[in-house]
């Protein structure tokens, strides 16, 4: 008969959400149990740039300073950004500014594998965690308020269950917990690029009929910034947004020819580049009916994905950790019983509501800015225009998005 291990709790998924909430949850002397099938890859400083990135909010960085976990991140690499432009028509420019909010910058560019690698080296020395990888959960059932989860090979019994399995969600499934969500019809493409410009300070997004194309400052990495091209020393990670088919078509380019496609298209602000690495994903919404099944709580992509436009995801995400260990933290501190049903429910009182209106946020950019209709093109355009010349509304917005209002 097989042994069954016991946590306090369990977390499904040890991508840069879950392995967060692992930490999140130790912090308050919780036993966790980290399920992941994959470990990240180690770190070297002459490794090529990963496609996958994500604009890291002030906010966020608290988190994961708390976590002690930016601290690496730091020693690695990163690249902040002080500026963000927005714009379709030029006369309607608008560029956000950390200045204007008493902040050194607005956020940090950073590879996801080396976010979740940093979580990964403080969870491999908290004693308070139990690293299972590689484990895939099969099942799980729920009983008189504990969660009895199997696993390939063993059995553990948790007093809570985080599903932090990303979009496609099994523990979701599992639960019984529908979505609601629709396929935006278009897709994304990230190239990583060498840039003849060098380091710049800021990301940028313009408008464009098919769809925004966006550049994102990147640090180059060591082994790429060779004698043989000293004209190319700086780097970034370009978004290109367009119907499925035609992505699909630029993915199949060689990355000489997709650097000659960028020129054409990009602003000429980006400056002559040259294509290192690319790759594409569909774009799709989904938000789960609700966030709990009595002991079973969603966080991160589990939970919600959101149109990337803004880079919030992963910060969506990392907003969900902190008030899960707000609430559980608070519950403690009051004497009562943590896991309890209706403790659990406030996590989601808590994150349900912000989480729909930053969605609905990014939809409405989606919506406005590819509606074909000359009218409405004037009008974005003009609000646009009287939003930049708005110092309150505008650093109003963008208090907000760094995560700190």
């Amino acid at each position: 008969m097989q042994e069954i291990q016991k946590f306090d709790c369990a977390i499904n998924g040890g991508g840069m959400v879950g392995a967060a909430c692992a930490l999140s949850l130790a912090q308050l002397g919780l036993t966790v149990a980290l399920i992941e099938k994959y470990a990240p890859q180690d770190f070297s400083t002459d490794q090529p740039l990963d496609l996958r990135v994500s604009a890291i909010s002030l906010a966020s960085q608290q988190l994961l300073t708390q976590l002690d976990a930016w601290q690496q991140i730091s020693q690695w690499r990163n690249c902040s950004y002080q500026r963000l432009g927005v714009w379709e028509q030029s006369f309607a420019y608008t560029e956000f500014n950390a200045i204007d909010i008493n902040q050194p910058y607005l956020g940090h560019i950073v590879e996801n594998r080396l976010l979740q690698l940093s979580l990964w080296q403080e969870i491999r020395r908290n004693k308070n965690i139990t690293l299972l990888c590689p484990k895939i959960l099969k099942s799980f059932k729920q009983n008189d308020g504990i969660v009895e989860i199997e696993l390939e090979d063993s059995k553990l019994e948790v007093k809570l269950l985080v599903a932090a399995d990303g979009a496609n969600s099994k523990v979701r499934d599992l639960a019984n917990i529908g979505i609601t969500g629709w396929d935006y019809q278009q897709s994304a493409m990230l190239i990583n690029v060498k840039t003849r410009l060098p380091q710049q300070n800021i990301t940028w997004q313009q408008f464009l009929p098919t769809g925004p194309v966006a550049m994102l400052p990147m640090q180059q990495a060591v082994n790429e910034n060779v004698q043989s091209e000293p004209d190319f020393q700086g780097a970034a990670s370009l978004v290109w947004y367009h119907h499925r088919d035609e992505i699909a078509r630029l993915n199949a380019l060689s990355n000489e020819q997709l650097s000659n496609a960028i020129m054409e298209i990009f602003p000429k602000k980006l400056g002559q580049i040259k294509v290192i690495n690319k790759g594409s994903f569909g774009l799709t919404r989904r938000h789960a009916n609700q966030y709990q099944n009595r002991q079973v709580l969603l966080l991160g992509d589990a939970a919600h994905t959101i149109n990337p436009l803004a880079g919030q995801g992963v910060n969506l995400g990392f907003k969900d950790v902190k008030a899960l260990q707000t609430v559980i933290a608070d519950a403690i501190g009051c004497g009562e019983c943590w896991h309890n049903e209706e403790v659990l429910s406030r996590y989601e009182k808590s994150r349900r509501a912000d989480n729909l209106l930053m969605m609905s946020a990014m939809d409405s950019f989606y919506v406005g800015f590819s509606h074909p209709s000359i009218l409405i093109k004037s009008i974005r355009n003009t609000l646009l225009f009287f939003t930049n010349k708005t110092p309150l509304i505008k650093n109003k917005v963008l208090k907000h998005a760094c995560g700190i209002e």
